[in-house]
């Protein structure tokens, strides 16, 4: 995706996707903000979509890890300042082209955060959407959905979609990898010809010497 030189890439999509991150933090927290003051206790589907009030999680997605968060919270907290890093980055330099991918780079980021708040504020994070996963009830937010959405369109765009994918589906990327073969396969053939013509001067160079050596006998 990059070439020898790092470049920031700058233009309407990364205002369009700055604009995007900022709404998507700000549903975060506001949603967590109202199931607190509002105590919702609402059940869609029971034992499968509820939501409900006063859920904390001290540990990862889902209530994924959530013993010890007098270990876990900084060891999370410290990883996700990690991931960030390189998440912003990836934003930064990856070419705009890649729109699918810093879309969800973009999703990362915004679930990072949001819940990086909760963290660094309160020591846990505030939890509200319930979800039947494999049978039993696992509670998360918007941050959570976010960062899943966006590790599952990366992983789409990275294997099937973008011209570096592994398994190339769209015509955009099949065109893209073809193109990349051909100027592999002409880079090549044009060193293969330069190292023949280099070949020459050196066995000319060679006969001149022996027949000077002969003539001086």
């Amino acid at each position: 995706m990059f070439k020898k030189k790092y470049k920031p890439q700058f233009g309407i999509l990364t205002i369009i996707l700055l604009a995007a991150i900022a709404v998507l933090i700000a549903a975060d927290l506001i949603t967590k903000h109202f199931e607190e003051q509002q105590l919702w206790n609402i059940v869609i589907i029971r034992n499968f979509i509820e939501i409900r009030a006063g859920i904390r999680n001290s540990g990862c997605a889902f209530s994924f890890l959530d013993d010890n968060p007098e270990i876990g919270q900084p060891i999370f907290i410290t990883l996700t300042f990690l991931l960030l890093a390189v998440l912003i980055f990836g934003f930064i330099f990856i070419p705009n082209r890649f729109v699918i991918l810093k879309s969800a780079i973009s999703l990362l980021i915004a679930g990072a955060i949001g819940n990086l708040v909760d963290r660094i504020a309160l020591y846990e994070v505030r939890d509200w959407f319930g979800l039947n996963i494999f049978g039993s009830m696992a509670f998360c937010n918007f941050a959570d959905f976010w960062i899943v959405l966006g590790a599952i369109l990366a992983v789409i765009d990275l294997m099937f979609l973008n011209e570096y994918a592994v398994f190339p589906l769209t015509k955009t990327a099949k065109a893209a990898q073809q193109a990349k073969k051909e100027e592999e396969e002409r880079k090549k053939a044009a060193q293969s010809a330069d190292g023949a013509e280099a070949e020459v001067p050196v066995s000319e160079d060679t006969t001149n010497e022996s027949d000077t050596k002969e003539n001086g006998d």
